[in-house]
């Protein structure tokens, strides 16, 4: 009897590899390393919400219907964000990595897997509260051209913009941050002078190289969903687009404990994951 569960388990196994290899071939997007049970979650999560009984017809769907294959590649795609989300994250980055890019005649950030954008506009505004926005571009890249268009807008919630004020505030910030919006009954309107040097662009981690040399590469909880070798590999890359001494930013359930390049590597804050690259 202990057979059974087993088979369907490879049963389902199959369904999947065949569904990740179709999206790969027709889309070109790679989800066949990402973090399986992640996967799972999303494919079930649109079966619920499509009435779909099967993988299977999942598979059959994403052959046969374009606009499926765009919604399942939305599904997939990573847009859990805030603005200055981890607060003490922001803070220790102002102490503790601006006083180097203060030295730099350039400053060079990646921000990997960008989302809509709001920790790309946190930054922003932190650069400009520290005098250093002028020199700075920004580098906003997604493997999700819809979610870099609702990024290049920044337009968010209203709703979100008390939490958005207490995460601004913790983080250090300089000024009543309403100061860098306007609103109207339903959402806030970022004043485009933020994003004077900031360059949106899709990019995909999983497939695509690395494209500038960076003082500075945020990749925070998006690592979580990739297998790890797929981290491995997106290390080497992050690891190959760092200049000498450029920081490495994490989110709070990542760790470079177990990859290969961490030797590459030194904590220079402890807690909050930023990682300055020492060869």
């Amino acid at each position: 009897m202990d057979r059974f569960p087993l088979q369907q388990k490879k049963h389902t196994d199959l369904e999947i590899d065949l569904l990740l290899e179709a999206i790969y071939r027709l889309s070109g997007f790679d989800f066949r390393q990402y973090n399986r049970s992640s996967i799972l979650r999303r494919i079930y999560s649109r079966m619920r919400m499509s009435n779909i009984p099967t993988i299977s017809r999942v598979l059959e769907k994403v052959i046969h219907e374009n606009e499926f294959l765009e919604l399942l590649l939305n599904d997939f795609s990573i847009n859990v964000t805030e603005m200055f989300r981890d607060p003490s994250f922001f803070k220790a980055f102002r102490q503790e990595v601006v006083p180097y890019l203060r030295d730099y005649p350039e400053i060079r950030i990646w921000h990997a897997g960008c989302a809509t954008g709001e920790e790309v506009y946190s930054m922003a505004i932190l650069l400009e509260e520290e005098g250093l926005m002028d020199k700075a571009v920004i580098y906003a890249t997604d493997m999700n051209e819809q979610v870099l268009e609702k990024a290049k807008k920044g337009v968010f919630p209203i709703s979100k913009m008390q939490a958005y004020t207490k995460n601004y505030m913790f983080a250090g910030g300089h000024h009543t941050f309403s100061e860098y919006y306007k609103t109207d009954d339903q959402y806030a309107y970022f004043h485009l002078s933020l994003l004077k040097n900031i360059i949106f662009a899709q990019h995909n981690l999983v497939t695509d190289q690395s494209f500038n040399e960076f003082h500075v590469i945020m990749c925070r909880n998006v690592l979580i969903y990739f297998s790890p070798e797929l981290q491995n590999k997106v290390h080497r890359l992050f690891s190959g687009s760092l200049s000498d001494n450029g920081f490495l930013c994490l989110g709070d359930k990542e760790t470079l404990r177990f990859e290969d390049i961490i030797s590459t590597y030194k904590e220079i804050v402890d807690n909050e994951k930023i990682f300055q690259k020492i060869k």
